[in-house]
């Protein structure tokens, strides 16, 4: 393809389209439709598209693009696929080796997104294991879609889990699921909804009781059987917006964070927005809190800008009706106390969750913990958002095994880092280079110019702009491969990027309008978490793999899955990288992907199960050695004009008739 083909239609593509195929029903309801604004990243920060574009002028290509703030965007389209990385040398630690395939299975076909069904290969089996509504505290009543209350719903699992993960216990047909209950879509849950604003105080009341996380407690008769889980259980609890909180670390008890009903600024109220998360190896759970800003009524500031956190502007969601401290205007300070990494301790349900600001605030996808190679404590970040950044945090104290109630302090202190990627040019005809990750606080100070230790923990985002990160197409899941050391990032998409005013392409973020994502590879220099530098490539760039843009990690395009808008990340115990995704803009039901990411079949994807029509696939979970996977469906029949009356999906089919979030195990027949 030349670079005359790929002119006309960057031209025509050039303004604003959605991000993937989310619908604006969902987009409303979980960001505050914050892909139809302006980014909230104003910054200069530079960019290396200027590397990209001295190379395409030495090769005397797409020169007349260079006007139009897109220089070099078509260079991801006219490259070979060896531009994306890899090549036959990608795997320079170690040597290549096939780990073949733990979960042993026959991929199965993308399915339209007009269907609305649960799909998993032959010889394979599915169930809901809990749904929106079920039951788990000891009183709470049977769901009953037609006569919910807030009381019924304080006791019930709540509403569009996603981050799910498995805590065991002693008794290995024993264990605590923990998941996360993001945001609520009320038109699919009230039969006489309107809008927020004409909602009754009751209804306002199941919306918060069905927000913040889920614990419930599973058994199962032996490692061949299926898990249920335990109505009942002393386990089992639910964490909402009510539920009392503490603040950790050095910005604890700041000023942004003091309230009128709180004025030491240490006991937040709450958690919502919870999207991501992770599991440490003490045994606690890891929540972050996302897009919070779309909770608070509050008005436009002055010149009509949003702030860094796009709070100011937001119509919120009329909580401010039964709990006022949800209006900005009458308490300014209260959006400071979310964003923030919560820890809850799942094995003790009267334990008080803690909110640790020495992770800094930002709208946390998740945060997954490893180690260093010192013993230190190390969780990677991502801020899920247009052009934001990727972090991580590394703790002050060492990890030690058995000694629980020292680790349960890990990551009340540290030290925290923003990544920047610097590329070296196409010439390689590879997308790769080195990078930093640039400190932010060190010892609970700042060392960021101009910036307290309270303003860089708050106010985060502001931080990471002053020493010039690097924009990113919107960094969700982070994770580090237990088997290879090395950490991947799941970009989901930025179909803004290289847009008139906007950003251009640079080699860590090689697509303009950017609407399936990728996702990138970093090896740490030593193979250490606490490493200050790393190389890095691109291991996938998702979409339609007849498309030239498109890359697999090496692997024959014929020969992959169609893969678009990569969210969620999970390992198995060979290290093959399992992804969900969300919004898939192929025109096919969201999935989940296991990828293999080294030997001589990297790159290769292959779909492995398929979520019903307008639902996204999180939380997934490799367990019993591949003979079980879990998901959560979320938003199942988020589709523009579905209502109860007409739904889009019934999932998961219990005769309701109504679509129920859910989460799903996936068994070997």
């Amino acid at each position: 393809m030349t670079a005359t083909d790929d002119r006309r239609p960057l031209l025509d593509l050039l303004p604003y389209s959605p991000a993937g195929r989310r619908s604006p029903m969902t987009c409303h309801y979980r960001c505050a439709t914050s892909c139809a604004v302006p980014a909230p990243n104003h910054s200069g920060n530079a960019y290396f598209g200027d590397v990209v574009r001295a190379a395409v002028s030495r090769r005397g290509v797409l020169a007349g693009l260079v006007g139009l703030g897109v220089a070099g965007a078509a260079v991801a389209q006219a490259q070979p696929a060896s531009a994306f990385g890899g090549g036959d040398d990608v795997n320079l630690l170690a040597d290549p080796f096939d780990p073949g395939h733990v979960v042993d299975f026959d991929v199965i076909a993308p399915v339209s997104a007009e269907v609305d069904s649960f799909d998993v290969p032959a010889g394979w089996t599915w169930a809901p294991l809990i749904s929106w509504g079920d039951p788990i505290l000891p009183g709470a009543p049977d769901f009953d879609f037609e006569n919910q209350t807030a009381e019924a719903q304080l006791g019930q699992f709540g509403y569009n889990n996603d981050y799910t993960t498995i805590v065991p216990l002693q008794d290995p047909n024993r264990a605590l699921l923990v998941c996360n209950n993001e945001y609520t879509n009320e038109e699919l849950m009230f039969r006489d909804w309107v809008d927020a604003q004409s909602a009754t105080d009751e209804q306002l009341r199941i919306s918060l009781a069905a927000h913040g996380m889920s614990v419930v407690e599973l058994r199962r008769a032996d490692a061949d059987s299926p898990w249920g889980y335990v109505r009942g259980s002393d386990f089992n609890r639910r964490i909402t917006p009510m539920t009392p909180m503490r603040f950790t670390g050095p910005a604890a008890g700041a000023k942004a964070l003091r309230t009128e009903a709180d004025p030491q600024g240490r006991t937040p109220v709450g958690t919502f927005g919870n999207c991501a998360g992770g599991t440490t190896p003490w045994g606690t759970v890891l929540s972050g809190e996302e897009n919070f800003n779309g909770y608070f009524s509050s008005p436009e500031v002055e010149g009509g800008q949003s702030d860094r956190y796009s709070v100011y502007g937001s119509g919120g969601r009329a909580w401010e009706r039964v709990e006022p401290r949800f209006s900005a205007e009458n308490e300014p300070n209260e959006a400071n106390r979310f964003g923030w990494i919560v820890e809850v301790d799942p094995s003790d349900p009267t334990s008080t969750p803690r909110k640790h600001t020495a992770m800094g605030r930002m709208k946390h996808e998740g945060a997954t913990v490893s180690l260093a190679a010192d013993g230190r404590v190390v969780s990677y970040m991502g801020d899920d958002e247009r052009f934001e950044y990727l972090y991580k945090f590394v703790s002050k104290r060492t990890y030690r095994e058995g000694d629980r109630k020292h680790n349960m302090r890990l990551l009340e202190d540290g030290d925290l880092y923003v990544a920047v990627f610097e590329g070296d040019g196409i010439e390689d005809e590879r997308y790769d280079g080195r990078g930093r990750w640039v400190q932010l606080t060190r010892g609970g100070r700042s060392v960021v110019p101009g910036m307290s230790i309270d303003q860089v923990l708050v106010n985060t985002r502001a931080a990471a702009d002053v020493v010039g990160a690097t924009k990113m197409d919107r960094p969700e899941d982070v994770e580090r491969n237990p088997v290879n050391g090395r950490v991947y990032v799941a970009c989901t998409n930025n179909t803004r990027r290289g847009t008139l005013g906007q950003p251009g392409v640079d080699e860590a973020n090689p697509r303009p309008l950017n609407k399936d994502g990728h996702v990138v590879e970093i090896v740490e220099a030593r193979d250490d978490a606490a490493a200050t530098t790393f190389s890095w490539n691109l291991v996938l760039v998702c979409g339609d793999p007849e498309d030239q843009s498109t890359y697999f990690g090496g692997f024959d395009p014929a020969q992959v899955s169609p893969i678009s808008c990569p969210d969620n990340v999970a390992f198995d115990t060979t290290g093959n990288l399992w992804i969900s995704t969300d919004g898939n803009t192929l025109g096919s039901n969201d999935g989940l992907y296991e990828v293999v990411v080294d030997g001589p079949n990297r790159g290769q994807v292959r779909q492995f199960l398929s979520v019903p029509t307008g639902a996204e696939t999180c939380g997934p979970v490799i367990a019993d050695d591949g003979r079980t996977v879990f998901v959560a469906v979320q938003h199942p029949g988020e589709v523009d004009g579905a209502t109860i009356d007409d739904p889009a999906s019934t999932f998961p089919y219990d005769g309701t008739g109504q679509p129920r979030p859910s989460v799903v195990q996936v068994r070997r027949a």
